[in-house]
C-alpha cells in the first residue's frame, strides 16, 4: 500500500423525505443543514452543516438502520467510491455492502462526519474552525467552541431526526468512532439496540492516553505559522502539523509492522552514521507521509478533535458508573490484539465495568500485527463475528 493510501486510511442541498438510497458501489456526499446548534458547553453555532453518506435502502418502518461513526482522521466516507474509476474506497468497505457484515441488501447504513472534521476535503460539507462565523464573516479559528463526543452524537441525532429514524439496529465505529458509539448508547438508550466498539479506548480516556494524544497537538502550537489559529488565507503551520501527524501515525502501528516493512534499511543516499542528512527508511517514509498529510488536514480542527477525545467519558457524567447506568444496548467490544494506542486492556476494563452493572457484553480481539490500524485494515477478519452479534 503506497504512503498516500496509508494516510488516507489513517486519515449543495440536503435530500430529505426520500426513503430509499440505492447503494451500488458509487456514493455521493449529502449535507445535513441546521439553523443552529448549541454545544454541551452552552455555545451556539449558527448555520451548521455536516456531511453524510448512506448505503442501502430504508424500509417502510425505518427500523433497519445502522449508524457508522468514523475514526479520528476519517470522514463519513465509510464505503463505496465517489466515481467508478476511483481505485480507493471507503475505510470500512470490506464490511459494508451486499452480503457483507453490514449487509446493504438488508440494512440502511448511515455514516456522518463529526463537527470540526480534520480533513480539508470536508470543508464544503462540514462546519469547523475553518468555517465563516456568520456574525463576523471571518473564519472561526480558535474561537470555534470546544466540541465534545456528545456534540458529535447530538448532531448525528439531528440527522436521524430529519430522516425520520427513531431506532438503530446498531451503532458502530473504530477508535474515535467507538466512543461515539458508546456515547450514543448512553445518551439515546431507547434508540440503540446494539453497539460495536472497535479498537476502543474504552468508556473514558485513560490518563496516559490523555497525555499522549495531547502531545500530538504540541508541534502545531509551537509552529509560529499557527499564529494562535489565525492562519486561514495565509501560510499554514505545515511543519508543525506534519510532526503531529507523524506522532499520530507512529502511535497507530506496532513494532512488528516497522520491523517487517523497513527493518534497519536506509535510503539510497547512504548510511545514517556518515551524515546528518542520511536517513533510515522508516524515517524517510514518515517524513513523506506526514508532509503529504499536512496538505490534506486542517491544523485547528486537529486540535479540536484531540480536545474532544481527551475530555470524553461515556455519558459525560461525573463518574464512570453514572455514565454507564443509562446504557441498555448489547455491546460488542473488538480491540486489536497488537494495539499500542488503544491497548486491549482498555476494552477489557470497559467490559468489566459494563458487566458489573448487568449489561450484555461480548468481547473478542482482532488478530494481527498492524496495531491500531488493524481496526480498519483487518476488520473483515471478524465479519462472521459481527454478523452473529447482529443476529442476537
Amino acid at each position: 500500500m503506497n504512503p498516500i493510501r496509508l494516510l488516507a486510511v489513517f486519515v449543495a442541498g440536503l435530500v430529505l423525505g426520500a426513503q430509499a438510497f440505492a447503494f451500488d458501489g458509487v456514493v455521493e456526499k449529502k449535507i445535513l443543514s441546521l439553523p443552529s446548534y448549541t454545544t454541551l458547553g452552552g455555545k451556539t453555532l449558527k448555520d451548521v452543516k455536516v456531511g453524510y453518506e448512506t448505503y442501502g435502502t430504508l424500509n417502510d418502518k425505518k427500523d433497519n438502520v445502522i449508524l457508522i461513526c468514523h475514526h479520528f482522521s476519517g470522514t463519513s466516507h465509510a464505503a463505496g467510491r465517489y466515481a467508478d474509476e476511483e481505485k480507493s474506497s471507503g475505510y470500512w468497505d470490506t464490511i459494508i455492502g451486499s452480503g457483507k457484515a453490514f449487509d446493504t441488501d438488508k440494512y440502511f447504513v448511515v455514516s456522518a462526519d463529526i463537527l470540526a472534521n480534520i480533513n480539508k476535503s470536508t470543508f464544503s460539507f462540514t462546519t469547523g474552525p475553518h468555517s465563516l462565523d456568520p456574525d463576523t464573516g471571518m473564519p472561526y479559528g480558535m474561537k470555534f467552541p470546544i466540541v465534545t463526543i456528545r456534540d458529535f452524537v447530538n448532531v448525528q441525532k439531528s440527522l436521524l431526526d430529519q430522516l425520520g429514524i427513531k431506532k438503530l439496529v446498531v451503532v458502530a465505529g473504530p477508535s474515535l468512532g467507538s466512543i461515539q458509539s458508546l456515547e450514543w448508547a448512553a445518551a439515546y438508550s431507547d434508540m440503540v439496540e446494539r453497539v460495536i466498539a472497535v479498537i476502543t479506548p474504552g468508556l473514558e480516556f485513560d490518563p496516559l492516553a490523555i497525555a499522549r494524544i495531547g502531545i500530538w497537538s504540541n508541534p502545531i502550537l509551537l509552529d509560529p505559522k499557527w499564529n494562535g489559529g489565525d492562519y486561514y488565507g495565509k501560510e499554514e503551520p505545515s511543519a508543525g502539523l506534519a510532526i503531529a501527524l507523524k506522532l499520530a501515525f507512529l502511535n497507530s502501528y506496532h513494532w512488528t509492522w516497522a520491523n517487517e516493512k523497513f527493518g534497519h534499511r536506509w535510503v539510497s543516499d547512504g548510511n545514517p552514521r556518515d551524515s546528518w542528512e542520511n536517513k533510515f527508511a522508516i524515517e524517510d517514509f514518515l517524513d513523506r507521509v506526514s508532509a503529504a498529510g499536512s496538505t490534506l488536514v486542517d491544523a485547528n480542527a486537529f486540535l479540536f478533535v484531540v480536545k474532544a477525545a481527551q475530555v470524553y467519558r461515556v455519558g459525560h457524567a461525573l463518574t464512570l458508573q453514572e455514565g454507564v447506568k443509562t446504557i441498555k444496548a448489547k455491546v460488542l467490544l473488538l480491540p486489536a490484539q497488537s494495539d499500542l494506542a488503544a491497548f486491549p486492556i482498555y476494552a477489557m476494563r470497559a467490559a468489566e465495568t459494563l458487566r458489573k452493572q448487568g449489561k450484555a457484553v461480548d468481547y473478542a480481539e482482532i488478530k494481527g500485527n498492524g496495531g491500531h490500524m488493524d481496526g480498519l485494515q483487518k476488520i473483515n477478519t471478524v465479519d462472521k463475528l459481527i454478523k452473529n452479534f447482529l443476529s442476537k
